[in-house]
């Protein structure tokens, strides 16, 4: 499988996983997050689900520091926006896996340990963001809002795509376009120093 080569270079997420522990799944429960586990997911790579891993990165980090492991399956994910208002389900997907975190639809639990339903929300109005993040063992909580524009878009890119999408690219513009394309991913991704502007905490 070929993959762009910023996808190593992009932050990795280090939680616990009490059921995977629980089941076998990763020993003593450790599991890691990459971007590409996220692009899967997605089944595609770009600014939002750029965006949304940095929404989680930054949102664990405000809750639990960066020694403490942030365990899965006991964290809420709360979104302002309906599920289906513009790219909130795919930001919603993607942090929620991140965290463990299901909605009504979510395991269920054994012997009513490691319930992961429920934990997943959409629509909830006063959260101080696009997004907020509880800890389900103190209520401690943090809201965030994404803001791609940061890392801007090449005036290009737009162009090739409606080309692309048309059938009339050359070869070498479709390549082109997604090089442009996969450049601001790349950017959002690989530049620490954008972080904090990429993905605000609002409170």
């Amino acid at each position: 499988m070929q993959t762009p080569d910023f996808f190593d270079q992009a932050p990795r997420l280090r939680l616990y996983d009490p059921l995977g522990e629980f089941l076998g799944a990763f020993e003593e429960g450790i599991v890691e997050i990459s971007y590409l586990d996220c692009v899967k997911l997605a089944g595609h790579s770009c600014p939002t689900v750029a965006g949304a891993f940095l929404l989680a990165k930054r949102g664990l980090e405000a809750l639990y520091g960066i020694e403490e492991l942030p365990p899965r399956s006991r964290i809420r994910v709360e979104m302002r926006e309906s599920k289906s208002e513009g790219v909130t389900g795919v930001i919603g997907t993607v942090v929620a896996f991140i965290c463990g975190a299901g909605d009504d639809g979510g395991f269920a639990g054994i012997g009513g340990h490691f319930s992961r339903r429920g934990l997943l929300h959409y629509g909830i109005d006063d959260i101080g963001g696009d997004l907020r993040l509880t800890r389900l063992d103190t209520g401690a909580a943090v809201g965030l809002r994404l803001d791609t524009s940061v890392v801007a878009a090449s005036p290009e890119m737009m162009p090739l795509m409606q080309k692309a999408l048309r059938g009339e690219a050359l070869p070498e513009e479709q390549k082109h376009f997604r090089e442009l394309w996969q450049g601001r991913v790349e950017a959002m991704l690989t530049s620490p120093e954008l972080w904090e502007k990429i993905a605000v905490i609002t409170d």
